[in-house]
């Protein structure tokens, strides 16, 4: 039960970084940014700071998503 918990902890992390991060990237597009263009300036840094923004608020997501969801299966329990 334990290792399928895990299992479930990672697999949930790792999609809601990458679709916040994903959504960070596309939202930089909208604006003009270029994550991989030459050089490190304006436009590259401001994609990069919405890449990882995106990122970091898809994993807090994901985190609440599983809190709520333990949260339900405990109330159910009782």
């Amino acid at each position: 039960m334990m290792k399928n918990n895990l299992w479930l902890e990672g697999l949930s992390d790792a999609v809601g970084f990458v679709g916040g991060a994903l959504l960070g990237f596309w939202a930089g597009r909208l604006f003009g940014l270029d994550l991989f263009a030459p050089g490190y300036g304006n436009a590259s840094i401001g994609a990069i700071l919405l890449v990882g923004l995106g990122g970091g608020l898809g994993l807090q997501v994901a985190r609440r998503w599983r809190a709520r969801q333990a949260a339900q299966s405990r109330d159910a329990k009782d």
